[in-house]
């Protein structure tokens, strides 16, 4: 009876987050993350060339609107989103 009481108590316990990511492990081949970074890297190179093209072809316009946003603040967060796709791309292929 004593045994029974026993193992109903491990049971209830919660188990260590530890222990639970050792288990859980890398289940992540790796031609899926070659094409997980392949694609983040194809997408940040897309959105820097795309974004740039654009914002000169558009460059009259955004000078003529005067907005507090101008030229320099957008190629800025163009680059910023591409370099974070970027690494996001570099992050999943290698760690």
């Amino acid at each position: 009876m004593a045994r029974d009481t026993d193992t109903a108590y491990k049971l209830d316990k919660p188990e260590k987050l530890n222990d639970l990511l050792k288990a859980d492990g890398a289940d992540d081949c790796g031609s899926c993350r070659v094409i997980g970074g392949g694609a983040f890297l194809a997408l940040g190179a897309y959105s820097y060339f795309s974004g740039m093209s654009q914002i000169e072809q558009q460059r009259a316009k955004i000078i003529a609107s005067k907005s507090l946003f101008g030229v320099r603040s957008r190629k800025t967060g163009i680059v910023a989103t591409s370099l974070g796709l970027a690494w996001m791309g570099i992050y999943r292929l290698f760690m």
